[in-house]
């Protein structure tokens, strides 16, 4: 390996990482979002919106991302509606990681005792007070491990998203491949800038672990 392709290389790799950031970012909080509702909706047992919800997690977390991208990038433009590459990323990860949110909100949701909303109906709270104030604090702090570990997952999902021509580090390194034949030197700038992302979520999400145990909760 050559100290001066990497000195060529880096740039171009800085650059991605911050494109690789800012759409596991945008998909990680679409992804919670969607998860958060998808929980609530299935807790809460709403009659027609809980079973599209099931629907949604089985459909979800039983295809692949790849081909969840080749249809938002390739057949949605069949029936007139045309994405960018970064749009079909966003809500490909979005939608991936909305149905994995959804269980770990509601395994959290699940494992809070029934006589906790039982116990809040009985001082007076109602069905969205007793949620709020007193099930979902409990089912946040026990969803944790669940939610950090999905978090990290999807930012190793990103180096799918470079198959619909997203400039991720995926997508860098292959170039650089294709073009220079440098093989060595662009997948070892590749794994260090991976690191470099997903090293401090995971020590920051085993933080925050310990955090939330604190309260007497998650543990």
């Amino acid at each position: 390996m050559e100290l001066a392709v990497f000195r060529e290389y880096l740039p171009a790799y800085a650059r991605a990482a911050l494109a690789t950031l800012g759409i596991a970012a945008l998909g990680i909080v679409l992804a919670t979002a969607v998860g958060l509702v998808t929980a609530v909706v299935q807790y809460a047992q709403v009659p027609v919106a809980r079973r599209v919800a099931a629907v949604y997690v089985e459909l979800s977390r039983n295809t692949p991302l790849v081909v969840q991208l080749f249809f938002l990038y390739y057949g949605l433009p069949k029936v007139g509606l045309v994405w960018g590459s970064g749009t079909c990323a966003v809500v490909g990860l979005g939608f991936l990681g909305g149905s994995y949110m959804a269980e770990a909100f509601r395994s959290g949701l699940d494992a809070v005792e029934p006589a906790q909303t039982q116990s809040a109906l009985a001082l007076g709270f109602g069905p969205a007070l007793a949620l709020r104030h007193v099930v979902a604090p409990q089912a946040v702090a026990l969803a944790t491990p669940a939610f950090t570990a999905n978090v990290i997952f999807l930012i190793k999902e990103t180096s799918v998203v470079s198959i619909v021509a997203y400039p991720d580090l995926v997508y860098v390194a292959k170039d650089y491949i294709g073009t220079d034949y440098n093989t060595a030197e662009a997948l070892f700038l590749l794994v260090v800038f991976y690191l470099l992302i997903v090293l401090p979520v995971s020590l920051g999400a085993a933080a925050l672990e310990r955090r939330v145990r604190r309260a007497g909760f998650g543990a």
